[in-house]
């Protein structure tokens, strides 16, 4: 079969269902796009939640002890494979945080130091809760350390929010995209129906089904092609006009992967495999199920 004859009864084939067609490409087309946005939405919350789990920080209250023990804490901590960052402050250090932090009439007890030195230890971000307390329960049994806090319950809560937003987000974009799909069967059908006289012919001079199947499938995946061009056409100029003029606050969301074809690449590669894959869902089933009749 010629590429040619093959595009050709493509396009014929949205020219003979076109309210079918356009009802199947502007559904996919709004299908890609909210899955875009979604995407783009997901990715900057998805960045932020790391931001957030890198400032949630472990400190170490040490006891009133020399350098060289403090020394060999600080090499004991830096040896676990989820430190990231270890910063030691002083009594001093600590007194004038303080001082900064509570500001006037604070300075009496500043000078009283009775605060003790620490360290601050940051975690690497790809580090589960269960590996942070295992690290918190072990740095609390070295001698000289006095105390160890780590405020689990702010991360707990992270790592769940994460968690609820992909697994809301993923649920809501497979709907979108299963009833899009649901629309290109649909056209790719009707289709069918109108060509079933000439699907007949094509069987009884010995057509075989994927022969008679090709010319539908191009006719979703230009479906495909029309509705993700659209899409990531309208995605672009959303993020990078419209959102930073009218919603300013909005303009520093970033671009998956810091580049901008990245996502539409991949709204455009789904949108078409979509399509193709909703031609050859009813174009297998149609095609199949269409009788030959013969006359003895």
């Amino acid at each position: 079969m010629s590429l040619g004859y093959v595009l050709k009864e493509g396009v014929a084939g949205l020219n003979r269902a076109r309210l079918a067609a356009f009802t199947s490409v502007f559904s996919l087309f709004v299908a890609v796009l909210l899955v875009g946005v979604l995407s783009r939405v997901g990715y900057n919350a998805y960045e932020v939640m790391q931001i957030l789990k890198q400032q949630v920080e472990v400190e170490v209250f040490l006891q009133n002890i020399d350098d060289r023990t403090s020394q060999e804490i600080r090499e004991r901590i830096e040896s676990e494979s989820i430190v990231a960052e270890l910063s030691y402050i002083s009594r001093d250090s600590a007194s004038k945080i303080f001082q900064q932090d509570f500001g006037i009439g604070s300075d009496a007890l500043a000078d009283l130091q009775f605060l003790p030195a620490s360290y601050k230890v940051k975690i690497v971000e790809d580090a589960e809760i269960a590996q942070i307390d295992s690290l918190v329960q072990q740095v609390s049994s070295f001698s000289g350390v006095d105390e160890v806090r780590f405020n689990q319950a702010l991360l707990q809560t992270l790592e769940s929010r994460t968690e609820t937003l992909f697994v809301i987000g993923g649920a809501i974009g497979a709907f979108i995209l299963f009833v899009a799909m649901v629309l290109v069967f649909n056209t790719i059908r009707l289709t069918i129906y109108a060509k079933r006289d000439l699907i007949r012919a094509m069987k009884l001079v010995g057509a075989t089904n994927s022969f008679i199947r090709r010319p539908f499938l191009v006719e979703g995946m230009m479906q495909g092609v029309i509705a993700g061009t659209a899409a990531a056409a309208i995605i672009f100029g959303l993020f990078e006009w419209v959102v930073p003029q009218f919603v300013p606050q909005l303009g520093v969301l970033s671009w998956p992967f810091g580049r901008w074809y990245f996502l539409l690449g991949g709204i455009l590669l789904l949108s078409i495999l979509m399509g193709w894959w909703g031609s050859r869902w009813a174009a297998r089933k149609f095609i199949r199920e269409t009788k030959v009749y013969t006359t003895n």
